[in-house]
């Protein structure tokens, strides 16, 4: 009967994968899901071990594990009656769990899709970052999916920083990440050394649960104060970002030689003469890219050479689990956590000029029009004949610097060629409707001894161009040789904006006599139409930052949807192995296909790859998320001793409780309070970004300029406070207020303290 059943459900497409992994093969995970959906219902291990004919005892413990291993990963989970159901249906979801300030919180579905709404309840087991499975059971009062918490897959937060507090004989710590909502208690023979008001770390040692807060124990007493030096290290820990390497990763990292062995060049298409170079920033250590360009009849011949990272980090291996952990380097202002130890990152996988290196390289032949006829992949073994820097290439291919030029008389033909190649690529990106937003990052510059020394924009010239538009070639050629060979990996998603935020912007245009193209479905070409009109306008800028915010964020999945924001229908990241993982993984599946693997026979599932790209794409906003408070704490460092000046700026972002001011110039945001403005009720409009008194009807838009006065700063915090000197609208220049409301003022306790709006 058990055999009947078994050819009822067909032949494991897998099994062939499953026979390389292990000595006695048990049926694969995506044949599994196949069975159970097929049922119709849910089926016990007892059910399943019949239907998969597995007969002897080593098979049935191997379904078991895996039966378990499925329910981790939150594949399956077992209802009452022990027997498994699958997850990602209609109704159960799995996902990752954003906090929110107010308590609620929403869980960002692996698959994508909508965000599911988790009322303050439903988070009372739950901290930011952990994984589970919840129950859609209707729409909140925004018309947004609600949920209610069915499982915690996995717990993301093992340890806490945050300000330790003791009140009425009761410690507690409050968390520095403000989005988890949480005070962790600890118990008084957990406190050690910890005093009324300290940063510390403190380790979960059980975690919240529906009736219970979360408790801990102090490890680490940080200090009254984040000193000078330790905001990197601080930022770090608040948002859990491994710095320190497991012993097994750093012998396994010492293993490897200075240089690359001869054995392992064999086979590989010699590149070495081909005076390929790396071009990138003057502080950049780890050189994952070097290109060559050469002309053709029809075009250009394009080799972008990146390095063979896969030909190091195997599967399964203590570098490999690390490097996944970590998903991506994070680079701060004066220091990086890298993915890889510096042994790889910064010594064998790196590019370095002069030395031999291993690489995956992808030849690309261009057309004059600056589209791709053809492209291929091969393993290569390169020589980089130079490492130049973006201002040394622009100096040379658009300033035409003789000087510069003479000191890379033999490169510079090379460099023409790869300049003339950018310039037809970028044609054909305008042509195809990427859209090119004008933004500017700010640079913290230090002084010999560490201090700041100014804080100036980041410089762009057409060299970050040149190379930006390389990658984004290889990267393109990338996605579509997965494509054509149906190799799972994880492709880099952008997708187009949702109907809300349409909505919103569609309102916004409406008030300033404008329209975006397109209705309800606008293309990459509507707003690049849109941006082009407006171009040279004084409120283009507004209308630029209100366009860039309708936008959805980029994912990394398994389902390539494309890159709405370039205007690809194909993406993958393929260019940069050292420092991102899905980089990694897209080498590993390309490495597969070029020694002649199939689909079948790859180790990596696309089950798994959900939620991989789920991971990834968290450890990348988590990167970003620490950045900025590391970013934030230097501004704060540096404005410090700048209390009762005043600066220029512009309002950079409008809220129900205030206003945020950039500082022009010197790149430091602040908060201007809605207590400190005009003596008025002022009414918040999100659609048009603005604040309006409701007697005087004074506006405070976006963009609008303002002279301000340093009137606040808390390096703790990391919260700058401005008063407003005066309103530069479009009409009469107006000065602050001058008598303001007064209002009560009452007397908080830390704890209150700690949870008022974090201003930044």
């Amino acid at each position: 009967m058990t055999k009947h059943k078994a050819r009822k459900n067909g032949q494991d497409p897998y099994l062939e994968r499953e026979k390389l992994k292990y000595e006695h093969p048990i049926p694969s995970r995506e044949f599994i899901l196949e069975v159970i959906r097929k049922s119709g219902r849910p089926l016990s291990r007892r059910d399943l071990g019949e239907m998969l004919a597995l007969e002897d005892a080593e098979q049935l413990e191997g379904l078991r594990r895996r039966l378990r291993a499925m329910e981790r990963d939150g594949q399956l989970i077992q209802n009452r009656r022990r027997a498994y159901v699958i997850v990602d249906n209609e109704e159960l979801i799995r996902g990752r769990i954003v906090g929110q300030k107010d308590g609620s919180g929403f869980l960002e579905p692996d698959a994508g899709g909508e965000r599911i709404y988790l009322a303050p309840k439903e988070m009372r087991s739950l901290l930011h970052g952990d994984r589970a499975v919840v129950r859609v059971v209707g729409l909140d009062a925004q018309n947004r999916p609600q949920g209610d918490l069915v499982e915690v897959l996995k717990r993301h937060n093992k340890h806490i920083v945050g300000r330790f507090y003791l009140e009425s004989g009761i410690g507690f710590v409050v968390p520095e990440n403000k989005r988890i909502h949480h005070d962790v208690i600890v118990p008084s023979e957990e406190q050690v050394s910890a005093a009324h008001g300290q940063l510390v770390v403190a380790e979960i040692v059980r975690q919240p649960s529906l009736r219970r807060q979360p408790i801990g124990r102090v490890v680490e007493v940080i200090g009254q104060h984040v000193e000078a030096g330790m905001e990197i290290q601080v930022a770090a820990r608040v948002h859990n970002i491994p710095v320190e390497w497991p012993g097994a990763v750093l012998e396994e990292a010492g293993r490897f030689a200075d240089t690359v062995p001869e054995a392992s060049k064999q086979g590989r298409v010699d590149l070495r003469d081909t005076p390929l170079v790396t071009i990138d920033g003057p502080d950049a250590r780890d050189f994952d890219d070097a290109v060559f360009c050469a002309p053709t009849p029809k075009g250009w011949r394009l080799i972008v050479a990146i390095a063979d990272v896969a030909e190091y980090v195997k599967p399964t291996s203590a570098l490999d689990r690390e490097a996944r952990e970590r998903g991506n380097s994070v680079y701060f202002p004066r220091s990086v956590v890298p993915m890889l130890p510096e042994a790889l990152s910064n010594g064998l996988c790196s590019l370095n000029p002069n030395v031999d290196r291993l690489c995956l390289c992808c030849e690309i032949t261009l057309s004059a029009d600056g589209s791709v006829r053809r492209s291929k992949f091969f393993k290569g073994v390169i020589h980089s004949h130079a490492r130049l820097t973006y201002d040394e290439v622009a100096a040379i291919v658009v300033d035409g610097d003789r000087k510069a030029a003479k000191r890379r008389a033999d490169l510079v033909p090379h460099l023409r060629h790869l300049y003339e190649a950018y310039k037809a690529m970028r044609q054909a990106r305008a042509k195809r409707g990427a859209i090119d937003f004008e933004t500017t990052e700010a640079a913290i510059v230090f002084d010999d001894d560490g201090r700041i020394r100014e804080i100036a924009p980041a410089q762009r010239n057409e060299a970050h161009k040149i190379i930006e538009e390389c990658m984004v070639t290889a990267n393109v050629a990338a996605a579509r040789f997965l494509q054509r060979h149906k190799m799972p990996a994880l492709y880099r998603d952008h997708e187009r904006p949702n109907q809300e935020r349409l909505e919103k912007l569609h309102q916004f245009l409406g008030q300033v006599g404008l329209q975006l193209g397109g209705g309800d479905a606008p293309t990459p070409q509507d707003y690049a139409k849109l941006m082009e009109k407006v171009r040279g306008r004084p409120d283009s800028h507004l209308i630029q930052t209100v366009l860039l915010r309708s936008m959805q964020a980029a994912e990394y999945r398994p389902d390539n949807v494309g890159h709405f924001g370039l205007a690809l229908d194909e993406y993958a990241h393929f260019t940069s192995p050292i420092r991102r993982y899905p980089d990694l993984m897209v080498h590993r599946a390309i490495r597969h296909v070029l020694e002649g693997g199939s689909r079948q026979d790859y180790a990596a599932r696309q089950d798994e790859m959900v939620a991989l790209g789920e991971h990834c794409s968290m450890t990348e906003r988590r990167a970003d998320e620490a950045t900025r408070d590391a970013i934030m704490s230097l501004k704060c460092e540096f404005m410090a001793n700048k209390l009762g000046e005043e600066f220029e700026g512009v309002i950079s972002g409008v809220t129900s409780f205030g206003l945020f001011v950039e500082l022009s110039g010197i790149f430091v945001d602040g908060l201007i309070h809605i207590t400190n403005l005009a003596n008025d009720y002022f009414h918040f409009d999100p659609i048009g970004h603005r604040l309006t008194g409701e007697r005087s009807g004074t506006e405070y838009k976006l963009t609008d300029k303002v002279t301000v006065k340093v009137a606040r700063v808390d390096k703790d915090e990391r919260q700058i406070d401005f008063e407003l000197v005066e309103h530069h609208s479009s009409g009469a220049a107006r000065r602050g207020p001058g008598k303001r409301r007064v209002r009560t003022k009452t007397t908080r306790s830390p704890r209150q303290r700690a949870k008022q709006p974090r201003r930044r």
